[in-house]
């Protein structure tokens, strides 16, 4: 049986790779840290990047611990 992990999407705002815009990407929960994927959206706006990704996902807003350009999380 294929191994599977937990998909999230890490919302970004204005990364260094796309400045001025908003970057959702996708990460796999893998052990002992997450692995990123290809796998990426890029919008003028937060309304707009949130739009793209896959439905049925659950917000969980940024700590205060993360990096200051992570806007929010989806699992």
């Amino acid at each position: 049986m294929p191994e599977t992990h937990l998909e999230c999407w890490t919302i970004y705002c204005s990364p260094r790779d796309y400045p001025g815009q908003f970057v959702a990407r996708k990460f796999l929960a893998t052990a002992p840290a997450p692995t990123a994927t290809s796998d990426v959206f890029v919008a003028e706006s937060l309304e707009e990047v949130r739009a793209l990704l896959p439905r049925g996902l659950v917000r969980f807003a940024r700590s205060e611990l993360d990096d200051s350009r992570i806007v929010e999380t989806w699992l």
